[in-house]
């Protein structure tokens, strides 16, 4: 086998798609994460929650594969309201500090009409290369 898929432990599959694929080489592949938890309920209504919650759920991607935080090397934003992210600017760098710590891999960042889930005000997908 070429690849491994990574589902953390307690989490509700995932539909028609994984949430993680590790390759032989140590290259993780993360399916865009939204704002739900493990039990796909969205708790946070905010974009800051919701924001805070898909970084969380990459990171326990990342460590069910056995890996940090600082092995993300890319995160593509999906967000569906600019205005909201520009004007959240110091809430979101507090968020996102409180789970990637000081850690800043490469960013991308796209406004989107809408995500598949209707309650999703952003999606992250994110690459990481564990040793």
């Amino acid at each position: 086998m070429t690849h491994k898929i990574i589902q953390p432990e307690g989490w509700l599959p995932a539909k028609g798609y994984s949430n993680g694929v590790l390759t032989r080489d140590g290259v993780l592949h993360i399916g865009g994460q939204i704002g739900w938890t493990a039990e796909q309920t969205f708790v946070a209504r905010d974009f800051i929650g919701q924001m805070r919650q898909a970084l969380r759920n990459i990171v326990d991607i990342v460590e069910a594969a056995g890996g940090t935080a600082s092995d993300v090397t890319r995160l593509t934003w999906f967000v569906t309201d600019k205005t909201e992210y520009l004007n959240a600017q110091k809430d979101v760098g507090a968020a996102y500090r409180e789970v990637f710590g000081r850690h800043f891999p490469a960013m991308s960042m796209l406004v989107v009409a809408a995500l598949i889930e209707d309650e999703a005000l952003v999606e992250i997908e994110a690459t990481a290369h564990l040793s």
